[in-house]
This record gives C-alpha cells, structure tokens and sequence, in this order.
C-alpha cells in the first residue's frame, strides 16, 4: 500500500467497509487554500513516520486518563466536533453521484445545516423517515441504537456516523431532537405539511448556534470566538465561495484526534471501554453501551462529566495503532498509526508549514525547543497539524487551540454559516434558541 493510498481522506477513522470512503479523492470545487501564497511544507517520508509511529514523538505513552492528563474541556466535545466534520463534508461524496454538477454544486456548498441527517428529506430519502408521520425520523428497534438493516448496517443520511457508537449515538439523539421539534410544532398547531420544516429549522438553528455560542469557545476561547463572531472572518472571505480550506479539513480541525481519551465510561452500571477496538462501529449497540450523556457532556453550570485529552500533540495508542477493521491491510506497519496519516495527508494536499502560517497571521511561531521535534534529526519547519497541537499545549496548557489553529478554525466555521443563507444568523426575525446541546441530547 502506497503512501497515498494509506492516508485517511475523512475524520471518522471509518472502517474499511462499501459505502465507507477511506481515501476519497480530492474533490477541487469543495477545497481551497485559506493561505494560497504561503509555500508548501515539504519532509521525507521517514522523518513523518517518525513523528508519527508507534513509539514517535506523537505517541502517548501513558495508558490511563490521569488528572494531570486532561483538559478543561469535556469529553463530548472532540466526538460532537467530529459530527461537525461530517456535516460539513456530507455533500462531498453526493457530488459526484449526479450529472448536473453546477446545479448540485449551488445547492449543496459545505453548509453547517445537518444534511449529514437530512439527507434529501422525506421525498428524496424515504427511508429516512417514518411512514405514517414522515415528518419524523424512523428510529431504530432497540433505544440506543439507529434503525439497521439485517447485516447492521445503519441506515442514515451519512454512513460515517456509525463509525463508532460514540458519534452514532449522537447521531441518534439529534435525530430523537429533530422529532421532539416535530412534537412542539404540533401542539402550536403548525399545519402538517409545514411540521417537518418546521422542526428543521428549529434543529438547524438550534445547532448552528450550538456551534458558535458552545462548542467554539470551549474549543478556541471565548475571547477569540467573540471578536470573529463581532467582527467576521478576516482570511476566510466570499472568494472562497464556500469552499472548505485545506488548512481546516487538513490541519486545524484534526485537533480532535489529540483529545480523544484512552477510556470513555458510557454510563454507570459499565466499566470504561478504549474507542477502539471495543466501540467499533457498523454494528447494532448493544444495551450495555448505551451512553448516558452526562458523562460526556456538562450540563449548564455543572462541570461532572469526563474531560477529554489534551491538545499536546500526542494521540492515545488505540489511535496510533489502528485495528485493521479501520485502516485495511497496510503492508507497512507504521500506517497503522493516525498521526502517521494525518502527518502524509497535510504534506499530500500541499500545506505550508505551521510557522509559515504563523508568521502570515502576524503572530510569533513557537521556537525549535517548544515544537520538540529537534530528536528525530529534523531541523526544519514543522507540518502544520502538528505545530496547531504543540501551539495548544504551549499557549493553554492543551486545554483549547492557541492562536494559530484558533484562528482558522474560528473562521471557518463562522463563515460557513454566514454564508448560509437560512442559518440563524442570516435570518430577519428575532429568534432566541430555547435549547442548549444537553437539552437537545435529552430530548
């Protein structure tokens, strides 16, 4: 297996299964370069895999999730980040299923507006939905777990939400928000061939400012987020016409791969369990996995659930040393490792180095002694995913995103939804959201 053929095209460290792309191609009318000036990071096939392998410098060699360990964040977060991913990509692998690509590609731009459970809607996907009262989603048989069909297979707008049943179960309770919406609606007497829209929108709405008022300033400060929210994007402008910019997809919004824990308790009556492989996805949850979210996420004032990982640069072993179900067979054992793959993706797709872009922003870059790569016998620059990793640990103790990755992540994500035409914050009318994501998670 090549290089190429060995990097993970998508977040979801999907399972080499049909339907799953593990190495989708690069579509170029859906990403663009945020710094298209900026000259590409360039390094040798071993010093990445150095970085990256198992026993490199990107390993965590501890095995417990202890105190001094984790962040201020919860540990939710980095799997809600996740279903963010998704939802913005979503539209990627319907592109080049249709003719009309210039129509489909107007409609269906990197949006924050959950195609990924939407798909076409209960025209379009009927299977999606309920036959009686097809303005509500068709759940699965048991509680915890998505409708299957009869080898397990999730039957959903987007297949990679069943990677691990972590993001499958917050898929799931998004799909059980969106009919709570319908069950509002009803009792406002909304007509019944407005209910489905209408519960649409308030979901969308509801999770877009999720998004920006939530999970953004846990994940970059609230100081950051407020002034690109107050302010708008600075480097993500209208010349991108939508399109998701590789230093994103690529390099900032991987910082989730740094945060997952080695062990998530689901609830309480089971011992804590590694994402991998024993949360494994494409396959029916089973009773004893369902999630209690109040371990995964905090309600309003109250700081009881897990904390995820630090941003350090490090990833935990189950993610460095992939089972094959997720990565297929590697011929060399070092793309067993997601770092080594996200290390090849970033220098595949051409991105400059995290100093380069450091410097473009106007910001200080991290010295040679604070990246710490200086014992593998590198002594240049350093690939942007994993400077955007040390910058967080320098910069906040691994608790949030330092200046670098803050800022692309910040933009991207409030431009993606200021271009959105329909999002919230688009909208004439005075709306106020009435739910926070642990409201939505309980409903």
């Amino acid at each position: 297996m090549s290089p190429k053929s060995a990097s993970v095209r998508n977040h979801c460290l999907a399972p080499a299964r049909a339907n799953v792309a593990i190495d989708a191609p690069l579509d170029p009318t859906m990403y663009v370069r945020l710094f298209p000036e900026l000259p590409s990071f360039r390094a040798n096939e071993q010093f990445l895999r150095a970085l990256g392998r198992a026993g490199g410098i990107c390993d965590c060699t501890d095995t417990d999730d202890a105190p001094d360990s984790l962040s201020e964040a919860a540990a939710g977060w980095p799997i809600f980040g996740q279903f963010v991913a998704h939802d913005i990509t979503a539209d990627r692998s319907t592109l080049q299923s249709h003719t009309n690509t210039e129509k489909l590609r107007n409609a269906r731009s990197p949006q924050l507006n959950l195609e990924c459970l939407y798909g076409d809607g209960p025209t379009g996907h009927p299977f999606l939905y309920q036959r009686d009262d097809p303005a509500k989603f068709l759940l699965g048989v048991e509680e915890a777990d998505l409708q299957r069909n009869g080898e397990e297979t999730a039957i959903i707008g987007d297949p990679r939400n069943d990677s691990h049943m972590l993001i499958s179960q917050l898929h799931l309770a998004m799909l059980k928000a969106h009919n709570s919406f319908v069950d509002e609606a009803r009792r406002a007497r909304v007509a019944d061939d407005h209910l489905f829209d209408e519960a649409a929108r308030q979901l969308r709405w509801h999770y877009q400012w999720i998004v920006l008022n939530e999970f953004l300033p846990a994940l970059v400060g609230p100081t950051l987020a407020d002034q690109v929210l107050q302010e708008g994007p600075q480097w993500f402008h209208s010349g991108h016409r939508g399109g998701i910019p590789l230093e994103f997809a690529d390099a900032a919004y991987r910082y989730g791969h740094s945060q997952i824990r080695h062990r998530y308790r689901l609830n309480l009556q089971t011992n804590p369990l590694p994402l991998f492989p024993d949360l494994l996805g494409f396959r029916s949850v089973p009773r004893q996995h369902a999630v209690n979210w109040k371990l995964l996420f905090d309600a309003p004032g109250v700081t009881s659930a897990q904390r995820a990982k630090k941003i350090d640069g490090t990833l935990v072993r189950p993610l460095i040393e992939l089972p094959e179900a997720v990565t297929g067979e590697c011929e060399i054992e070092d793309y067993h490792s997601l770092a080594v793959r996200d290390l090849q993706r970033g220098q595949g797709v051409g991105l400059p180095s995290g100093e380069a872009v450091a410097r473009h922003l106007g910001i200080i870059p991290l010295t040679p002694e604070q990246v710490g790569i200086a014992s593998t016998g590198w002594a240049g620059e350093t690939p942007l995913w994993y400077y955007i990793l040390r910058e967080a640990d320098v910069c906040t103790g691994g608790h949030r995103l330092g200046p670098v990755g803050g800022r692309i992540v910040s933009e991207v994500l409030v431009g993606l939804v200021d271009k959105d035409e329909t999002s919230f914050r688009r909208s004439h009318q005075e709306w106020r959201p009435r739910k926070t994501l642990s409201d939505l998670l309980a409903s």
